[in-house]
């Protein structure tokens, strides 16, 4: 935890923000694999992280705007608990580790909110089953209908927070990145023609439990990289193979790094390789050379979409007017994601908050295949913490699809793409944060050149 100044202060802040009623944060709770006692790894809520820091289970918190009362409730643990968990903490010892006074039963939470009769009560949009259901227990409200009836102003107010991080949470970032770094480069060093995927996997792992932390996010390590999220681990790989990595440490505060490699399952890229990968990391400098304070960070999307797309006629892959092939969306052929969002406590902060506010400012998106997938686009204040991950990818089902609607033959070669319906994908990916002089590096530098990645090898 920080210090419980820290909480304090952004509790004030909160209330100032929202102005009057009830806000309830509900915490996480265990959530069984497949019995009562063998659960999943534990994880906070991350907003409930950011306003008390207390990293346990089965807790609510109550902050009471209009008499400025602050109530953390949850049980204590009993002898049978203690005798399987060792002894821990009071909740009136960890509520007072975070500033807050005043502590009460879990049982106790029912009361209270009946007591505030026509108060207004603000929530959050919930992502777990179980806290839906103990709002419909709390309120009386449907899980069906929690997300319609979330408080868009408590909404609007944590975003505007946690979007900006402090000094101190900006050197929890470095660490998560640094430890990050280590993952990939450990990853680039062991992987040997051979070896499945999940051995590599697997070291990567062991480098996030060997720092403390743990991973901040189910690792990506695959020679499909153009499948984008792909968890899959079963795969042998071999000679000529490419291997995707994207991994990130958190920290024990759950702060998260989140970067991605690719490099060759041999000592060396084969030539099509080499020319593939140079155009993506020259799509990578694009979106980070065009990166400004107050500017909106779609301006980086947009600048790696026209590198990618010039870089891909040169090799006659592509023709035509750039500018019009990319406002018809013809690039997302190669490219059908985003160019990167925010980090923080989530690897991808606050998506449970809406992407229309964290990364929209609660303009509407684009509707457009690839662009609807870019879930920053707003202006960068200083504290913004994000990533910038453009990639190419060859996937061969929407390679055949749109070559089979006649699709973009205005821009799109169909018979040279055909023939790299099995190169995969390639992404490099790093993590920065905006200030007001532009953006900073965040973490130690990761190899990302050609001759760094070989050198490796």
């Amino acid at each position: 935890m920080f210090q419980s100044n820290t909480y304090i202060e952004r509790r004030k802040v909160l209330k100032q923000k929202v102005g009057s009623g009830l806000i309830l944060f509900l915490g996480n709770d265990e959530s069984p694999m497949n019995y009562t006692d063998n659960t999943y790894h534990f994880r906070q809520d991350s907003t409930f992280l950011y306003y008390f820091g207390i990293s346990h289970p089965e807790l609510a918190a109550i902050i009471d705007i209009d008499n400025d009362k602050e109530i953390i409730f949850g049980n204590d643990y009993t002898i049978d608990d203690i005798v399987w968990m060792g002894p821990q903490p009071t909740i009136k010892e960890r509520a007072e580790m975070c500033g807050v006074a005043e502590s009460k039963p879990l049982k106790e939470l029912d009361v209270f909110i009946k007591k505030a009769g026509s108060r207004k009560i603000h929530f959050l949009p919930l992502y777990r089953s179980e806290n839906k259901i103990k709002l419909q227990n709390l309120l009386g409200l449907h899980p069906d209908k929690v997300q319609e009836k979330s408080s868009i102003e408590l909404v609007k107010a944590v975003v505007s927070q946690r979007e900006i991080k402090t000094k101190e949470e900006i050197s929890e970032i470095h660490k998560a990145v640094d430890v990050s770094v280590d993952m990939h480069m450990a990853a680039i060093r062991f992987a040997r023609p051979g070896m499945t995927e999940a051995e590599v996997a697997a070291e990567i792992h062991k480098i996030a439990l060997s720092a403390g932390g743990n991973i901040a996010f189910p690792i990506i390590a695959t020679i499909n990289g153009q499948t984008l999220h792909n968890h899959y681990h079963g795969n042998k790989i071999t000679e000529g193979d490419l291997f995707l990595v994207d991994a990130g440490y958190e920290t024990t505060m759950g702060y998260a790094g989140d970067l991605s490699s690719t490099f060759p399952v041999g000592k060396t890229f084969s030539s099509e390789q080499k020319e593939i990968y140079q155009l993506t990391l020259e799509a990578h400098q694009a979106a980070v050379s065009a990166l400004e304070f107050n500017q909106p960070f779609r301006n980086a999307h947009l600048a790696a979409c026209l590198a990618i797309f010039d870089g891909m006629k040169t090799m006659g892959f592509t023709k035509g007017n750039t500018n019009d092939a990319i406002a018809e969306g013809a690039h997302a052929l190669f490219f059908p994601c985003g160019t990167g969002h925010m980090m923080g406590l989530d690897v991808h902060d606050m998506e449970n908050l809406g992407e229309i506010w964290v990364g929209y400012d609660g303009q509407p998106k684009s509707t457009q295949f690839g662009l609807k997938s870019l879930r920053l686009a707003k202006p960068l204040q200083a504290g913004h913490v994000f990533t910038v991950e453009p990639g190419i990818y060859f996937i061969p089902e929407l390679i055949d699809l749109w070559r089979g609607q006649n699709k973009f033959k205005n821009f799109i070669n169909w018979e040279k793409v055909n023939s790299y319906r099995n190169f995969g994908g390639i992404r490099n990916e790093e993590n920065f944060v905006m200030t007001e002089t532009g953006a900073k590096l965040l973490g130690k530098p990761k190899p990302k050149t050609i001759e760094e990645v070989e050198a490796l090898r």
